[in-house]
């Protein structure tokens, strides 16, 4: 995924959802006309909607619903079983059954109509497999179900994607479905960092982001993680002295910053293993290890798993 230009916040937050998803996006487009239910059901998948026209109602694992409309953005980042429908209560059929097809990996995507003289609801709606192993300790203290309304992503980075994408939705240029993609990367770390800035206040991450010291070196982390940081040097690119870092870095992320940097390298790790073919010993050269036995060591202490058993698990069940 790219990163976002002088956003410091949502490069961090770009690196985050690249490395906790595996394999490519998946999405449709869908005119719905009433009436209508889809449901989804619970999978190692994070799943978003947009609203691009019209409205409808969530409900999530039984919950109360909750009605979108045109603009509103929802992820469900632990790919907790949910419905959209005309209205409450409408008896819901499975998505790919209502698609005719099923929503794997690498599919193209498609575009699913359900006629009638009801009004429609136009949506975008999408996933990307979760990848194995510890999630980011950002994407762990979200809700399960994240929303966004149109009033609060207007202008901001969100309300801009989401204008593009309703722009998109239509659009029957060859190129669409590769721009659709990339407006739904764009979507998905706006999306988060729109939702960690309305959080900012709170203990934990969403101040840690927006911290000038913290975030600080998080950004320096993420930007070179495989250079040679120790605590000195760290505190002294952030102009901090350590004692400080490291009590205001493990108060709003709960780790030191040595930690941190370590859990990071091993994450970068993991996906190079995944969806690369480069070898443990340019991995480890690259997240900061002159040896590989090292990084070994750590990535199996990290993750349960040799790099060598990792990436053949992975390969082998993505």
């Amino acid at each position: 995924m790219g990163t976002v230009v002088n956003d410091p916040v949502a490069d961090i937050v770009a690196d985050v959802v690249a490395t906790t998803r595996h394999g490519s996006l998946m999405y449709s487009r869908n005119r719905f006309h009433a009436p209508w239910g889809a449901a989804f059901p619970a999978g190692n998948l994070a799943n978003f909607h947009v609203i691009t026209t019209g409205a409808c109602w969530l409900t999530v694992d039984g919950a109360d619903p909750v009605q979108l409309t045109r603009g509103d953005v929802v992820l469900i980042p632990s790919g907790a079983a949910h419905e959209l429908a005309d209205t409450p209560q409408r008896p819901a059929r499975p998505m790919p059954e209502i698609a005719g097809r099923t929503f794997d990996d690498g599919a193209p995507p498609s575009d699913v109509v359900i006629e009638g003289d009801g009004p429609a609801t136009v949506w975008i709606c999408g996933g990307y497999r979760l990848a194995a192993g510890v999630r980011h300790p950002l994407t762990s203290v979200l809700p399960d179900v994240v929303v966004i309304t149109a009033a609060e992503a207007r202008g901001t980075g969100l309300g801009a994607a989401v204008d593009l994408i309703a722009a998109e939705v239509d659009g029957t240029d060859p190129g669409a479905p590769a721009v659709m993609a990339s407006l739904v990367d764009l979507l998905l770390v706006y999306l988060l960092r729109t939702w960690f800035a309305g959080h900012h206040g709170d203990a934990g991450w969403g101040r840690a982001l927006f911290d000038p010291t913290v975030g600080t070196a998080l950004s320096l982390i993420h930007t070179d993680p495989g250079r040679a940081w120790t605590l000195d040097t760290l505190a002294r690119a952030t102009r901090t002295p350590r004692a400080t870092l490291t009590r205001r870095f493990a108060a709003l992320t709960g780790h030191s910053p040595m930690a941190y940097l370590t859990a990071w390298r091993m994450s970068r790790a993991a996906r190079r293993l995944r969806d690369g073919d480069a070898t443990v010993r340019q991995i480890a050269h690259e997240v900061g290890y002159d040896s590989e036995f090292a990084f070994a060591r750590a990535f199996k202490r990290a993750t349960g798993s040799a790099p060598g058993q990792y990436r053949k698990l992975t390969q082998t069940t993505g």
